[in-house]
């Protein structure tokens, strides 16, 4: 049965989005930092003392994600921007899931996995090439990965875009988020402030269900599936 299309439609995702297509977890069983000590491969005081290591575990990242491939669930938020009006991706993954599935409506809170930058001259880089065949810039300083580290600020421009975004739309659709990482998680309550409707899709309860009016407990791509087909998107 449909509903009514939303006229401003957020989607904003987390690991869980990416779970699907077997991107590994940070956090709860089996996450990557049950294996691995951030302190050592992911700040950056462990950047500027051994970089050498740190791209060790991110070109491991790089390898693991390039096997993936987005699932059902991708295309179908593709398929909305495609159809609906107004339609944004703010996600915290930096996989780059969302890109190949072809949506381009993407505000990368956390960075991209696939973007590099030079801190020492300022150059940017952007490929999946994996793993990198030089770790180094024309320049001759090692490229930094262009993601949110721990202990790092979020970008202002992504923060106050999303920040826009969410605030302005009338359906919010979290999608495998925690919740506990933050400032990110806070994010929807703006949406909520602003009198949109909040949907939780997500297989457990998190710390910020109680703010959502309803909850798709189930795979991200079986609940997209129910919300395009309430929705008349075309798959």
């Amino acid at each position: 049965m449909s509903s009514p299309r939303p006229q401003r439609l957020v989607f904003f995702t987390g690991a869980g989005m990416s779970a699907e297509s077997g991107v590994p977890t940070f956090r709860g069983k089996g996450g990557i930092w049950k294996e691995y000590d951030y302190e050592r491969y992911a700040c950056q005081p462990a950047f500027e003392t051994n970089p050498e290591a740190v791209w060790e575990f991110h070109n491991y990242r790089r390898q693991l994600v390039s096997a993936c491939a987005p699932h059902d669930g991708h295309r179908v938020i593709r398929a909305a921007e495609q159809q609906l009006e107004h339609v944004t991706v703010v996600t915290q993954n930096i996989d780059g899931m969302h890109q190949l599935a072809g949506s381009e409506a993407v505000l990368e809170l956390h960075g991209s996995l696939w973007r590099l930058r030079c801190e020492a001259c300022g150059a940017t880089h952007e490929g999946r090439e994996s793993p990198l065949s030089s770790l180094t810039c024309d320049c001759g300083a090692y490229w930094r990965p262009a993601i949110v580290w721990f202990g790092d600020a979020l970008d202002t421009a992504t923060i106050q875009a999303s920040a826009e975004a969410i605030g302005q739309c009338d359906c919010l659709v979290s999608i495998g988020t925690s919740a506990v990482v933050y400032p990110a998680a806070q994010l929807p309550l703006l949406a909520e402030r602003n009198g949109a409707r909040l949907i939780e899709i997500n297989p457990e309860p998190t710390p910020m269900s109680d703010a959502y009016h309803e909850h798709m407990r189930g795979p991200a791509s079986e609940m997209l599936a129910q919300l395009a087909a309430r929705w008349d998107i075309e798959l």
